[in-house]
C-alpha cells in the first residue's frame, strides 16, 4: 500500500488520549505525511507530539468530520485513522457514517481501532 497523501486523525471523546498515545508511539512514521485532524483531537495530538505538523480542522460535531469527508472526495486524504468509541452514543453519528461512506466510496483505507491503524502504518513501510 502506498499513501503519499494526507493522513486524517480523528477520535471520539473517550478515545482521544488513546489516539494521542498512538501518535506518540508512531511519530516517526506519521511525520512522513501531512496530517489533518479534527479540532480537539488535533490539539491533544499536538500536545503529545509537538514535532508533528498538524492542520486542525473544526471539531467533529461542528463540521470537522465533514471537512475531512470533503478532503477525501477531492483526493487529498489517503488514509483515515479514526479511533471510535463503540460504547458511547454519538449525537453526530450521521456525520461519522457519512465519513465512513466516503472512505468506502473512494476506496480509502480507514482504521477504526489501534490494531488496524498499526497494521496500516506498518504496510506504509
Amino acid at each position: 500500500m502506498t499513501v503519499h497523501k494526507t493522513i486524517a486523525l480523528i477520535a471520539h471523546d473517550q478515545k482521544k488520549d488513546d489516539l494521542a498515545e498512538f501518535a506518540r508511539s508512531h511519530q516517526p512514521a506519521l511525520s512522513r505525511f501531512p496530517i489533518v485532524a479534527t479540532g480537539t483531537t488535533g490539539a491533544r495530538i499536538a500536545d503529545a507530539c509537538p514535532e508533528l505538523k498538524i492542520t486542525r480542522l473544526k471539531s467533529g460535531p461542528l463540521g470537522g468530520d465533514q471537512q475531512i469527508g470533503a478532503l477525501i472526495a477531492t483526493g487529498e486524504v489517503g488514509l483515515v485513522i479514526f479511533f471510535v468509541d463503540p460504547l458511547t452514543a454519538m449525537p453526530h453519528d450521521v456525520d461519522v457514517k457519512a465519513l465512513m461512506r466516503l472512505a468506502i466510496v473512494y476506496d480509502i483505507p480507514m482504521a477504526l481501532n489501534r490494531a488496524t491503524a498499526e497494521t496500516l502504518l506498518t504496510a506504509l513501510g
